[in-house]
């Protein structure tokens, strides 16, 4: 129409001057925009907003038919309509609808506008009040479908989208185009058919200049690999805001099972991250204020919740970390000797399991109540490796054995080195990565493998504590997720919560701990280096008469097995065993989780 107008303009001008105007033809100018053509574009761009005007018109048009060639369809109508409306609210979810409201919104309009279609097949679209009623139902229909953000937002990237040829020219890939877009919760996501010779790594390359072809704020854009796989495609997610711009606090244990995925926190698509840690040894690593002690908390709050599922600890910086846990840990070493001997306590319920399986013939551990799975988690691995070296067999053993037999290894470190991590295969065994901030590029391949930080996996530009990269076998593309706050009183009260509940080691493992190892090659000196090495029928008497003075001192709420260890000097392992073999006799009880103290009258007959 303009350039219309402009030959019109100049056209008046010539007639003013006194020249005629000459008439040009096939001067290859378009055919000037008629009003119908106008109108019709307006109502294609407007699709979305005049919907509820086009549905209306619809349905008064199949009752018009309806009724003047199949009146007597009218009871079909009605109830095909309610079974559609029923059909809608129940299973709506899976039918693209989420939300309750959403459902409720469609099942109450697809019903009205069937009960108005019957009434108008049987006595007429134009009889009173019909008309009346469909205006007025449609203009109240239709304001929740004006104000619906989901809508509208898909309106929003629909006409963004009608400009991405002219943006991929500008950055550099001309000839992609754009498959299907859909809308989420906290912005969208479209996937994309590459032209020839493009790949997703070169999308990956552009993501500067897409965040500016699009308008977005920075580090909104994100590129995923298509579930089919294929080179020539690519899916773009574009984030309207930072879903994990603020803390997310944790709602409380996910699972009661191992055997459960464990909910970690959201993805950025609001899409639960959840890990299965059953037979998977894990590692956690991030830089120092990156919130990687945050997310063995939301660990630990779930492992604590199953009943099946035996947890023992390492933290060397005193049990500041895992400390808090104490009460739901079955086992915690704060120092470099302890450590050693529970990992090597570990290797035995280890080598136990895996015989019974074998002389079952069976292959994998079944976890149950009765027969737990063992998960072993250290904090900071880095320091048991220079503190403790002579632990890094047992934990190379653990890595490579303990899947079968349901001894699972959790390690956080900061820097997973090949020194860090041990010479043996610990880091290559640990299938389920987990990687918050790290300091350097290179670190991304420390943790999550190489060649990982290349394929788009860029922790370190998370911008957040909490927020994590996972890698696992259904976690095969670079999604970013943030793990829940655990505040310390919520660790106190699961803690508190899930103390009595705790389960005990199998009788197996419990066998194993409780068989001394074999000392006959063994020296005088290498007897007298072992705290586990059968001392003299003298000194046994004498710390077996210390170990009933402490728990004859106890407190009320019982005598922990720490300041057991620290009175006699015996080890953890011996505490335990004599522990178990009093209180099958009757001489001492249990009072919580860890904290013995003797029997009494009273607590016989409870």
């Amino acid at each position: 129409m303009t350039r219309y107008r402009k030959m019109r303009r100049q056209a008046r001008q010539a007639r003013r001057s006194g020249l005629q105007p000459m008439m040009v033809i096939n001067s290859g100018e378009p055919f000037p925009d008629t009003a119908g053509l106008l109108l019709l574009r307006g109502a294609w761009r407007y699709r979305s907003e005049l919907a509820p005007l086009y549905v209306t018109v619809a349905i008064f048009a199949a009752a018009w038919w309806l009724h003047t060639t199949r009146p007597q369809w009218w009871a079909f109508i009605l109830g095909i309509s309610g079974a559609a409306a029923w059909v809608l609210a129940t299973f709506g979810a899976r039918l693209g609808l989420p939300a309750l409201i959403e459902r409720l919104y469609a099942a109450i309009t697809v019903f009205a506008a069937g009960t108005w279609t019957s009434a108008a097949t049987a006595l007429s679209p134009f009889a009173s009040p019909l008309p009346q009623a469909i205006v007025i139902g449609a203009l109240i229909l239709a304001v929740p479908w004006w104000a619906h953000r989901r809508r509208r937002a898909k309106v929003r990237v629909e006409r963004k989208l009608q400009a991405w040829p002219e943006i991929a020219r500008a950055i550099g890939l001309a000839g992609s185009q754009v498959m299907s877009a859909t809308v989420d919760v906290w912005g969208w996501r479209a996937r994309f058919r590459l032209a020839r010779g493009q790949t997703i790594t070169d999308v990956i390359a552009k993501i500067p200049a897409i965040e500016s072809g699009l308008g977005t704020f920075r580090a909104a854009v994100r590129v995923y690999p298509t579930p089919d796989d294929l080179a020539n495609r690519c899916e773009i997610r574009v984030l309207d805001m930072d879903p994990h711009a603020g803390s997310i606090p944790w709602p409380g244990p996910s699972v009661t099972s191992i055997t459960q995925p464990i909910d970690m926190g959201p993805f950025e698509d609001a899409a639960l991250c959840r890990i299965l840690l059953m037979r998977r040894h894990g590692l956690f690593g991030g830089t120092t204020g990156s919130g990687k002690s945050g997310g063995l908390n939301v660990l630990m709050g779930n492992l604590v919740a199953c009943r099946d599922v035996v947890i023992w600890g390492i933290d060397l910086k005193k049990g500041m970390e895992l400390g808090p846990w104490a009460s739901c840990i079955d086992r915690l070493a704060t120092t470099p000797e302890q450590a050693i001997i529970l990992l090597r306590d570990a290797v035995a319920v280890l080598e136990a399991r895996a015989e019974l399986l074998a002389a079952a013939s069976k292959r994998t551990w079944e976890i149950s109540a009765e027969m737990p799975a063992l998960v072993i988690i250290i904090d900071e691995y880095a320091e048991l490796a220079d503190d403790a070296p002579d632990a890094m067999p047992y934990t190379d053993s653990i890595a490579r054995l303990g899947r079968a037999v349901a001894v699972t290894l959790i390690a956080a470190t900061q820097r997973p080195t090949q020194k860090a991590m041990g010479q043996g295969a610990v880091r290559s065994q640990m299938d389920l990565r987990i990687c918050f901030r790290v300091r350097e590029r290179k670190d991304v391949d420390l943790v999550l493998g190489q060649g990982m930080l290349s394929a788009g996996w860029n922790a370190h530009s998370l911008n957040a504590p909490g927020k994590f990269l996972v890698s696992a076998p259904e976690h095969q593309t670079p999604n970013r997720a943030r793990a829940y706050l655990v505040t310390d009183q919520a660790v106190s009260d699961t803690a508190n919560r899930f103390a009595a509940q705790r389960p005990c080691l199998d009788e197996v493992s419990r066998a194993a701990l409780a068989s001394p190892p074999n000392y006959a090659a063994a020296s005088p000196d290498d007897l007298a280096d072992d705290p586990d090495a059968p001392p003299s029928q003298a000194v046994t008497d004498d710390r077996e008469a210390a170990l009933l003075t402490a728990l004859s001192q106890a407190p009320e709420e019982g005598a922990s097995v720490v300041a057991l260890v620290a009175q006699t000097g015996m080890s953890r392992r011996w505490i335990y065993y004599r522990l178990h073999e009093l209180a099958a006799t009757g001489i001492v009880v249990q009072t919580i989780r860890g904290h013995w103290r003797l029997a009494t009258p009273d607590s016989d007959d409870e």
